[in-house]
């Protein structure tokens, strides 16, 4: 009975240990104040807050004690004064970057509470001072490159913690958010699905080890074909192999929800290359990825696109040496859309014309749109440069370009644009793949692509992004858009979006695919965006 009754007292312990710990990570409760001297904004001190005024830098990580703070914005060469009043005693959160941090020690009652406590891209680490102030109008006098996270109550506890978060140099270059730097966003997120529309499990799934990444999604009347490459794999193969033994599925839906896999487009080989260079002797459809549905009204017939890789088994990354065939399908009119398709022949490959930037990857995803009268010009990427031809082929650096290639006709080879224009680094300077090209209602070009992972050893955006174009040649910097403030987010790694579908009143539909790193099978999602045109116009003012 009596160690019954020790064991309990322990367990109630440990318990309220364990909640002053919790406790200790929850929200710093909030204070009010009113800025009564200073041209200055404020923020909601959130992921993705952009905290300097005309600057890019937001938020990456952020310690959960100073979510939903309310932030004051400086510029980044802030000269102004500032004075708040307060109606009852304070302490304000003060986010100092290491380099500057001397400054703020020199003041008297700072206190650090959190080290490392966010991260703020393309800068320096950032630990958070707490300093106290009385009820009453007060100017705040703080020297070097800072920012004001928020107020709390004076008497809140603030329990010193190193958060730990990374240098925000690693975000490199910064980028902006939609909807949370200084200008307006083009889109409102305005909803979506919470969880996948297509999983492990649902019907149309079985035989899919890995799930899905990239391809696109058309609406043909009321009636959604999604095209995606299926991550087929084999069961008792490892996940790698996922990425090998791929096949092109077409599924249909009335609601872009709820979705039924119709039939198989194309299925790659699985094998791996006997040798390490770009040789014929190799299978050159070991992998089949990114089938793009065109529909062609002068042939009154589909086109589809498609890339084919060869994959070697030793070397990283294994898709290699990629090109870009053509398909037509036997059945003519918009309603041929299901296939079945007949190969025509290669309309870009790696050779004489390619540049090293292309890389390992050679020709890893293409996207043909009208520019005019029998002119057309399509995006092609590669990924893996090489410095020089002197590295292949296994030599390789990091980077995911696009450039652009012209044709006058669907049907014929497709000629690179020159290194005057490519890669196109306007958009991101070493990170976009997968762009798939529409016209807004203005005939404003729009590319949406996947801006990068937030892991595997990168730090990007990890967000889908867009850019604009009034002539389909020149475009604009990318925005990224963080669906996840409107969707519960149930992915790690956001991936490529698949299609921007207008559904009337300035409303679209955004299928996606992402990566849930607890599990084999990557999803497919969908979310919904509304087109601000007041604001298109502004923006294709500055194009």
């Amino acid at each position: 009975m009596i160690k019954t009754r020790y064991i309990f007292i322990l367990l109630c312990t440990l318990g309220c240990l364990l909640g002053v710990a919790q406790n200790s990570n929850q929200s710093w409760k909030a204070g009010s104040f009113k800025i009564v001297e200073g041209n200055y904004e404020t923020f909601k001190t959130t992921q993705y807050a952009h905290v300097f005024k005309g600057s890019k830098h937001n938020i990456v990580r952020l310690a959960p004690e100073l979510e939903g703070l309310t932030g004051i914005k400086f510029s980044l060469e802030n000269t102004e004064s500032l004075k708040l009043k307060f109606k009852e005693s304070v302490k304000i959160l003060v986010g100092v970057f290491k380099e500057q941090d001397s400054n703020i020690k020199d003041l008297i009652n700072a206190k650090l509470v959190l080290e490392n406590g966010l991260t703020i891209t393309g800068l320096s680490p950032v630990n958070v001072y707490a300093i106290p102030y009385s009820r009453g109008t007060h100017s705040i006098n703080i020297s070097g490159l800072f920012t004001i996270l928020g107020v709390v109550k004076g008497n809140e506890t603030l329990n010193f913690r190193n958060a730990e978060f990374p240098d925000g140099n690693l975000w490199n270059p910064t980028f902006i958010v939609e909807g949370f730097s200084d200008e307006k966003p083009l889109f409102e997120i305005i909803g979506g699905q919470n969880t996948p529309v297509v999983d492990e499990g649902m019907p149309g799934t079985e035989g899919i080890q890995g799930g899905f990444e990239g391809g696109r999604c058309v609406k043909v009347g009321d009636a959604y074909h999604m095209f995606p490459t299926e991550r087929a794999g084999e069961v008792g193969v490892e996940a790698y192999y996922d990425r090998v033994k791929t096949r092109i599925g077409h599924w249909t839906s009335k609601d872009a929800i709820h979705w039924k896999r119709e039939s198989t487009i194309y299925q790659a080989s699985g094998t791996y290359a006997v040798t390490e260079d770009d040789n014929p002797m190799n299978d050159r459809r070991a992998a089949i990825w990114s089938y793009m549905p065109v529909f062609n009204k002068k042939a009154n017939k589909w086109y589809g696109y498609y890339l084919a890789y060869t994959v070697s088994e030793t070397i990283e990354p294994n898709h290699s040496f990629g090109r870009i065939w053509r398909c037509e399908s036997v059945v003519d009119g918009i309603e041929g859309i299901g296939g079945p398709y007949k190969d025509v022949g290669i309309i870009i490959e790696p050779g004489l014309n390619s540049e090293p930037w292309e890389g390992r990857q050679g020709v890893a995803s293409f996207f043909p749109y009208n520019v005019g009268e029998d002119k057309w010009l399509g995006f092609y990427s590669g990924a893996y440069p090489f410095k020089t031809w002197d590295d292949y082929p296994k030599k390789t650096g990091k980077g995911w370009f696009v450039a652009l290639a012209e044709s006058n006709s669907l049907e014929v080879l497709w000629k690179r644009l020159d290194a005057s224009i490519n890669p196109i680094k306007s958009m991101h300077p070493f990170f976009v793949e997968n762009p798939i090209v529409s016209q807004l209602p203005d005939g404003t070009y729009i590319a949406i692509f996947d801006g990068g992972p937030d892991g595997w050893g990168h730090h990007l955006p990890n967000m889908m992004a867009y850019s604009l174009s009034k002539d389909g040649l020149n475009w604009s910097e990318a925005r990224y858009l963080p669906i996840e403030t409107k969707v519960d987010k149930w992915w790690d790694i956001m991936r490529t979006p698949l299609c921007l579908i207008p559904e009337g009143n300035d409303v679209y539909t955004i299928v996606y695919a992402a990566i849930d790193l607890e599990k084999r099978f990557h999803p497919m999602g969908i979310v919904k965006v509304k087109l601000n045109r007041d604001v298109l116009a502004e923006r294709v003012q500055k194009l």
